[in-house]
């Protein structure tokens, strides 16, 4: 069995009257890679800010690589590579100089700094831009170069605060390569609220709203937990309205959805209240209402999907407790 690198135990966080993180308990274990997802104000910052040492909880306990943030923070902090969503940098220094200066701080050797420079601006691919000014940088140059500076130590764990914010499309798959690549040989974990950055990278996904945890699991567990449930068919030369109304009647459907299917076709997308299959049902009303079926498919969730539901302010509780009871 893997090291538990990361267990964090009844943590919670308050400013004044405002609980930003309220009792999150989960662990990680080594060679994962965690997204951390949630929405804005979800409490993701404040959990990432909390171990890697630069909030102090107001209960609730951390460890990070068996040291205590609280007891042993000078310990943690040699454990762990941050990359907060306003990347450090001093973008008055040239790459290397900066580089070079981190080392300094994080007491690398001497002797031994320049070939770790070069052996980590080769993995961020910045090899080419070492003697630049990090102003003259583009924001996803700025990204790689943040990156460099949080795993020039050699961490055991990686910590991204949003890593790809505010990069263009090309920027974004760049940097996911990378932590990609970097998630073979650490343990990280991503805070963001960009779903396909998740689903491509990472093994493993923790949802947080309102500060509470709400879901624990691999993206294809927290998928599967409503696959089934969502249904979409293409009916042709029949009202969409009268279809929609129809369909809508049908037991055990709890919402029906008329769009646009292309050719004058109608599509639906059908929600269904339970667990029962409506596929036979639904094709069944095709046929006695004589509508020409064109398409009728089970759909699977998405993880946006997931997301959704489990972020909006009505089921954040009960997922909330759900994964409470379920011992994180």
């Amino acid at each position: 069995m893997s090291q538990t690198m990361i267990k964090v135990d009844e943590l919670t966080k308050d400013y004044g009257v405002h609980r930003a993180v309220d009792h999150v308990s989960f662990e990680m274990r080594a060679g994962e890679v965690l997204g951390f997802l949630g929405p804005n104000g979800a409490g993701k910052t404040t959990t990432m800010r909390i171990l890697t040492c630069f909030l102090a909880p107001t209960s609730g306990r951390a460890q990070v690589a068996g040291f205590d943030v609280s007891d042993q923070s000078l310990e943690v902090r040699q454990k762990i590579g941050y990359l907060p969503e306003d990347t450090p940098l001093y973008r008055d220094m040239l790459v290397y100089n900066y580089l070079d200066f981190v080392a300094e701080i994080r007491s690398l050797p001497k002797e031994k700094r320049r070939a770790k420079i070069k052996d980590v601006a080769g993995l961020c691919a910045i090899a080419d831009h070492l003697g630049r000014p990090i102003a003259e940088l583009s924001k996803g140059y700025r990204q790689r170069v943040g990156l460099a500076q949080a795993m020039l130590h050699d961490p055991e764990i990686l910590i991204l605060d949003e890593p790809t914010s505010g990069l263009d499309p090309n920027q974004i798959v760049e940097i996911r390569s990378l932590i990609k690549e970097i998630g073979k040989q650490k343990t990280v974990i991503l805070s963001t609220h960009i779903l396909p950055e998740v689903q491509a990278t990472c093994s493993r996904v923790i949802i947080i709203a309102g500060g509470k945890l709400v879901a624990d699991g691999t993206p294809e567990e927290l998928q599967a937990r409503e696959r089934g449930n969502r249904y979409s068919i293409i009916i042709e030369g029949a009202p969409a309205e009268a279809v929609r109304q129809k369909i809508g009647a049908i037991s055990g459907v709890a919402r029906c959805e008329a769009r646009p299917g292309g050719n004058g076709a109608t599509e639906l997308i059908v929600d269904a209240s339970g667990s029962e299959d409506l596929r036979r049902p639904l094709f069944r009303a095709a046929v006695d209402n004589g509508w020409t079926m064109l398409e009728l498919a089970r759909k699977s969730a998405s993880l946006e999907d997931v997301f959704r539901k489990l972020t909006t302010e009505d089921a954040a509780a009960p997922a909330a407790a759900a994964a409470a009871g379920k011992g994180n």
